[in-house]
């Protein structure tokens, strides 16, 4: 798999080690050679995003020019939750920006081409995560839903809803998923099946999720649902 990677920096120089540090990295992984492209500005992104928005990693400086690169990873994390965002900065005072985007790493300049190497790692890692779907077969047609949309899943009378995106239900059994979905995911009880990572709050009678949704914790579950989030994230 070649991943298409965008770096985003107003210093040509940098920009330019960047890019040989990303090559590097793939021949050190035996990967073939990505995509890279240059861009000396945010805009000048966003302008090439609304054309193509098949982009796996961006490589973001923070200041420059008119838009700040914070700015512009929250206009793609708006309609892109797989692509894996790192800002490379100056500047450690922006860190806690970088929560707002589900930024995956932060790097101080100058850039440490042994760090950065491990940070495209994990941003593969987590890529080839975001690839895996399950196909549910829903009024005659196929649908190929990522994994990494699902927020959970419930069955009421031999109907099981996945909460994704959008909601899809069919007569299945709930059983029948778990050999489909990954570690991310943890059965409570007999109804539903968390996504681990969307989990925001837990008490002892409720899981809260990102998005807001409040769903009942059975008896006995709070203590192994907080280790299963220790343990697998």
């Amino acid at each position: 798999m070649s991943y298409r990677i965008a770096i985003c920096d107003d210093c040509a120089a940098d920009g330019e080690l960047i890019v040989s540090i990303v090559k590097e990295w793939a021949q050190e992984n035996r990967l073939e050679e990505p995509q890279t492209e240059l861009f000396s500005s945010a805009e000048a992104f966003l302008f090439r995003y609304s054309e193509d928005k098949c982009w796996d990693i961006l490589l973001l400086d923070i200041e420059m020019g008119q838009m700040d690169g914070v700015t512009m990873a929250k206009t793609v994390r708006k309609e892109n939750e797989a692509v894996q965002i790192v800002f490379i900065s100056g500047y450690s005072e922006y860190i806690a920006e970088g929560y707002d985007v589900a930024a995956l790493h932060y790097l101080i300049k100058p850039v440490q081409p042994a760090k950065l190497k491990q940070v495209l790692s994990r941003a593969a890692e987590k890529l080839q995560k975001n690839e895996k779907t399950i196909l549910l077969e829903l009024s005659g047609e196929m649908v190929r839903v990522p994994l990494y949309e699902i927020r959970y899943l419930d069955v009421q009378h031999n109907y099981v809803t996945v909460h994704a995106k959008q909601d899809y239900t069919l007569k299945r059994a709930l059983a029948e998923f778990e050999p489909q979905l990954d570690e991310r995911f943890l059965r409570i009880g007999r109804s539903c099946i968390l996504n681990l990572t969307c989990v925001q709050k837990v008490t002892k009678t409720e899981v809260t999720l990102s998005d807001g949704t409040r769903l009942p914790l059975p008896r006995g579950q709070y203590e192994p649902l907080n280790r299963a989030i220790i343990a697998r994230l």
